[in-house]
């Protein structure tokens, strides 16, 4: 299956862009400019919480219309299709937030939006599909009856929770077999990491007004998207010598540990094979993470570019467990007022442990995270977090080996 009849010219042109600075049009910096620049926020409240002389901030894309970091690229996309005609985009989503924002971007253009939401979380946040509604998307619970990969997915597991990777495999098949449609995805890929420097671009501008510059960057890690978004810029500043010690730690989910437990090798990025092979770490694309409230980080693999850096020892990822992340987003919450999405608990986490180390050395470093959503419909999840009904997931390594044993054979490359 070829990409191009997939995704509009302009945004295949930026997907392989070489030039260093792309512009912004001005259809969609109007936009834009409902909610951007985000608040950086001085987290001195919970600097005092941890107790470490640690310098805390963070940045704040709980603002926009959708209520994540997402909408820093639904905007550009949805602006591409409609400037070439398109009709109506297709698209997969995990916790809600990236099909919110598509749906939200594509009432403001005109456009269709059908929505492959995958159903744990379907389940889950039947208030992510309500907002999704409101701005015209058709939702549909993945995997469905409505495409050849949901079906053969239900045919092998009629109660399968569902994934990001066969969602995705669903809104691929629909956009390829309709002529009206064309295919947008959320993360992972180069021109949606592109889209979400603006985030790292404005943190930096920000940090020099404070008069400070980040030792960790760190953020929550599922596709890649909001981390790239952030930590990108400052990566440009490391690799060409301008700040060398600066240190990049990307949280994931223990029950989904694709960048610290997966094999770095080609694979699809949809669970059924539609789409190309690219090198990235995964956890095998047949990989059904368990049922964690963590939606958007139940993906099996990650943007190529940054599996890249994690393997040259750029970016360190760690794995957390949700009761612990939890916790720390609790934390948070009751310090600087802001309730954070189960995603962003992850980076939280890092957080805390790097005001720990901070502390343990003595050493005012300065840390940086990003806030990539707000939970106001995750609340299902604080609440079984507070009945002491979440589960830790431990994951068997004999379930990642069986789904790397399916990888696509890909002849060696020197």
């Amino acid at each position: 299956m070829r990409t191009a009849p997939l995704r509009p010219g302009a945004v295949l042109a930026r997907e392989s862009a070489a030039e260093p600075w792309v512009a912004v049009p001005g259809g969609v910096l109007d936009i834009l400019r409902l909610w951007r620049p985000t608040p950086l926020v001085r987290a001195q409240r919970l600097g005092r919480a941890l107790g470490t002389p640690a310098r805390i901030y963070f940045k704040d894309e709980s603002g926009s219309p959708a209520g994540s970091h997402k909408t820093n690229t639904a905007v550009p996309q949805a602006f591409y299709n409609a400037q070439e005609g398109v009709k109506r985009l297709t698209t997969e989503t995990g916790a809600g937030q990236w099909g919110s924002a598509l749906a939200f971007a594509g009432s403001l253009f005109g456009l269709e939006v059908t929505v492959y939401m995958v159903k744990v979380s379907y389940e889950q946040k039947p208030y992510r599909r309500a907002m999704m509604e409101t701005w015209g998307a058709t939702v549909h619970a993945s995997p469905t009856n409505l495409t050849n990969a949901g079906r053969g997915i239900l045919e092998a597991d009629p109660d399968s929770p569902g994934s990001l990777g066969i969602a995705i495999s669903e809104a691929v098949e629909d956009a390829a077999t309709h002529g009206d449609a064309k295919y947008s995805l959320g993360s992972v890929v180069n021109h949606v990491l592109l889209h979400q420097t603006v985030i790292g671009l404005e943190a930096k501008k920000q940090m020099e007004m404070a008069g400070d510059y980040p030792d960790v960057v760190i953020g929550c890690v599922g596709g890649g998207s909001n981390f790239a978004g952030l930590s990108y810029p400052f990566i440009g500043d490391r690799l060409k010598g301008d700040h060398p010690k600066t240190r990049f730690v990307a949280a994931e989910p223990a029950a989904c540990p694709t960048l610290t437990r997966g094999v770095y090798a080609y694979d699809f990025g949809d669970a059924v094979g539609l789409g190309p092979v690219v090198k990235m770490f995964t956890l095998g694309h047949s990989f059904v993470p368990d049922r964690i409230h963590a939606g958007g980080l139940r993906y099996h693999g990650d943007a190529p570019s940054l599996c890249f850096l994690v393997d040259k020892g750029i970016v360190e990822p760690h794995a957390y467990k949700q009761n612990e992340c939890f916790a720390e987003a609790v934390r948070f919450a009751r310090a600087e007022g802001f309730i954070p999405a189960p995603e962003a608990a992850h980076a939280l986490m890092a957080v805390a442990d790097e005001a720990a180390a901070a502390r343990e050395a003595g050493e005012a470093r300065t840390i940086l995270f990003g806030l990539s959503g707000h939970g106001h419909f995750d609340m299902s999840a604080y609440d079984a977090y507070f009945a002491g009904k979440l589960e830790d997931v431990e994951l068997s390594q004999s379930r990642i080996d069986a789904a790397i044993e399916e990888l696509p054979r890909v002849p060696a490359t020197t």
